[in-house]
């Protein structure tokens, strides 16, 4: 048993496991740079980040500067999400106009207008699943996710009762048309990259 899982093991059996306490542990172990680590449903997810992943965020968080001030972008940031134990980085964020951190200095939930997660292959089904879920709880009025493997995005909108009414599926190459929500934008893919 390693430190950690000694540490959240006290936790539980105490009533005092909390996002907080998991990350906490976190922050104290040798976690390779450049590895995205984030909680979901109360299971710790390490991934390494490829070329192709950030490249398509950054070509996201280019476009979305058209509309949102830099301030008011997040990638690879912690932000809580309801449900049990959801501590997401998402790959990419925007928050609203309104926006103000909470008393930790985080971002709250009830700010963001638009999530976009980009597939990688050993977390796919967080992104397509519990995450999908929890960003319509937190009714996030927009989520992407890029899938390089499918070559395709697929966008949610209209969340109702953890769960999203409309999904569009956009093939790469073609543009995401974000232009009847609260982003205003159409997201350009011709230079998605795929795996």
């Amino acid at each position: 048993m390693t430190v950690l899982e000694d540490r959240i093991e006290m936790a539980e059996e105490s009533g005092e496991l909390t996002l907080d306490v998991m990350f906490e542990c976190l922050e104290k172990m040798p976690i390779p740079e450049g590895t995205k680590v984030e909680i979901v449903g109360g299971h710790i997810f390490m991934s390494p980040q490829r070329q192709n992943h950030w490249e398509i965020i950054f070509r996201i968080l280019e476009q979305l500067r058209d509309k949102y001030p830099i301030k008011r972008l997040a990638s690879d940031v912690r932000i809580d999400f309801p449900g049990h134990l959801n501590g997401f980085a998402c790959d990419v964020a925007a928050l609203a106009e309104r926006s103000v951190k909470d008393s930790k200095g985080r971002w709250r939930y009830q700010d963001v207008e638009f999530v976009a997660e980009v597939i990688s292959k050993d977390t796919a089904a967080n992104d397509y699943g519990p995450k999908k879920t929890a960003y319509a709880t937190a009714e996030v009025p927009v989520y992407v996710i890029a899938d390089p493997y499918q070559r395709r995005c697929h966008i949610y909108t209209q969340p109702k009762e953890g769960d999203y009414e409309i999904e569009t599926t956009v093939a790469f190459g073609s543009g995401l048309d974000l232009t009847n929500t609260i982003v205003g934008l159409t997201l350009k893919t011709d230079d998605f990259p795929r795996d």
